[in-house]
């Protein structure tokens, strides 16, 4: 299904779930009310504006009095002539016409959708706010010979000498934040139809299976599951002593571990514990993420853990016989100078402590390693169908901006292997700061409160 199926069959739902009254504007399709000048993303988002002014049964002039802006700003945001570049104003109009938890995760992400149509339609194009009717915002690059995402591009080497990692680049910065976006728009689609969230709680959203297309890029939504499974589980399989060469792919069960691995890459160790760093202003970052909806967070604004980053790993052995786990190392990638960008607390939807097996990763050694906590056992443990193992990984940095991946080395009878760890096919990152501002959100919502001290 196409990028404008899924918004399409999305509005369906929500007709069918408010009915054609019991919103106001807010039943009505897209295709029923897109407006000349008007992408659909922005007449969408316009429409949950209608419905929420007519609801309230304030004028345009008294509701724009209340929200400190002109009442003719306020006429081009709810007739989808002008898309607002922060959400900002959006989250006040919609709290000042008393919307509900649902409400405002409906329209902020109908909101991320009309934005970032709006950035890929350019200067010049119809649904661009004009100067002076908003806060200022500098557009994402649309360069030709676009670079690659520092995740994407091919990573060095592994050698002794452990590789310097460059600042990104201003123009680099620039293009990621615009895929972020065009990310954040695959999940809000994605999961819109089906998240119920009390007012001022962070943002969450399911993870459904899918791609959206755009431009020559696809991204892909993931899986549905609460753990999903992102461990690479290809083994050492065993080699030809004679050829010295390794069996060929779909050869035999050799091909595969007898282990499965799930991750989950960002594991919030006590309340309000979990900080993110992000190179965007706070305007432009969405609320906190629960630790289920952290994945989706992190890759629609660009965050990367900061100071601090916790995973777990599930390992599940076969359904006969039992697998040990020998070890688990720590593979450093590459080193950077720490991050000046602006940490943000998740401050809300923490989870609680979990007891499980607990290794520490001190990434600022020259050669890290994973070291048991708290004076526990150590490996080999072992697995089985019935007998799982979760082991939780804390790595920190204070100086440096890291990308590493785990190895689990596993055998089971003549049989051994490794496998990776990492974070759906690409390294963990987790980067130190360097002292920037930092902000909180409040439980009661309003945005990002700067954090004093």
């Amino acid at each position: 299904m196409g990028y404008r199926g899924l918004l399409s069959s999305l509005n369906r739902g929500n007709a069918a779930r408010w009915g054609p009254r019991g919103l106001g504007s807010w039943g009505r399709t897209v295709s029923e009310s897109t407006r000349s000048g008007a992408t659909e993303e922005a007449e969408a988002f316009a429409e949950l504006l209608r419905g929420l002014k007519e609801r309230s049964g304030l004028s345009y002039g008294a509701l724009a009095k209340r929200l400190h802006m002109s009442d003719s700003t306020l006429h081009r945001y709810c007739n989808g002539i002008v898309v607002p570049t922060e959400y900002a104003p959006v989250e006040r109009l919609a709290r000042k016409c008393r919307a509900t938890g649902e409400e405002l995760v409906d329209l902020h992400r109908r909101w991320i959708l009309a934005d970032a149509t709006r950035t890929r339609r350019g200067p010049g194009q119809d649904g661009r706010e004009p100067e002076g009717t908003g806060p200022e915002r500098t557009a994402p690059a649309s360069d030709s010979s676009e670079p690659c995402e520092p995740d994407e591009c091919d990573e060095p080497v592994v050698s002794d000498a452990v590789p310097s990692v460059p600042p990104p680049t201003r123009t680099r910065l620039r293009w990621s934040r615009r895929r972020h976006t065009l990310i954040t728009c695959a999940v809000a689609i994605a999961a819109l139809g089906s998240v119920v969230l009390a007012a001022g709680l962070p943002f969450s959203g399911d993870d459904d299976r899918g791609r959206i297309r755009a431009g020559d890029d696809t991204w892909d939504l993931g899986t549905d599951e609460d753990v999903s499974p992102l461990a690479s589980t290809l083994p050492n399989p065993p080699r030809d002593t004679k050829s010295g060469k390794s069996p060929a792919p779909g050869s035999g069960d050799h091909d595969s571990p007898p282990v499965k691995v799930t991750t989950r890459p960002y594991v919030y160790d006590h309340p309000c514990g979990q900080h993110f760093l992000v190179d965007s202003e706070p305007g432009q970052v969405g609320p906190p993420a629960t630790e289920q909806d952290a994945p989706q967070w992190a890759a629609a604004f660009g965050a990367v853990p900061s100071g601090e980053q916790r995973i777990a790993l599930t390992v599940l052995g076969p359904e006969k016989g039992t697998v040990a786990l020998e070890a688990l190392h720590v593979r450093v990638i590459a080193k950077g100078n720490p991050l000046p960008w602006t940490d943000y607390s998740m401050g809300a939807g923490c989870g609680d402590s979990v007891k499980a097996r607990s290794f520490d990763v001190d990434l600022d050694k020259s050669s890290p390693s994973v070291t048991a906590k708290n004076g526990q056992r150590n490996f080999p443990f072992t697995v089985s169908a019935s007998d799982a193992q979760v082991i939780h990984v804390t790595a920190h940095t204070s100086e440096h901006d890291v990308r590493w991946d785990l190895a689990l080395d596993w055998s089971s009878g003549d049989r051994q292997g490794t496998v990776r760890v990492d974070n759906k096919g690409t390294a963990f990152r987790t980067a130190a700061g360097t002292g920037g501002p930092g902000y909180d959100y409040p439980l009661s919502g309003g945005g990002w409160v700067k954090r004093k001290g």
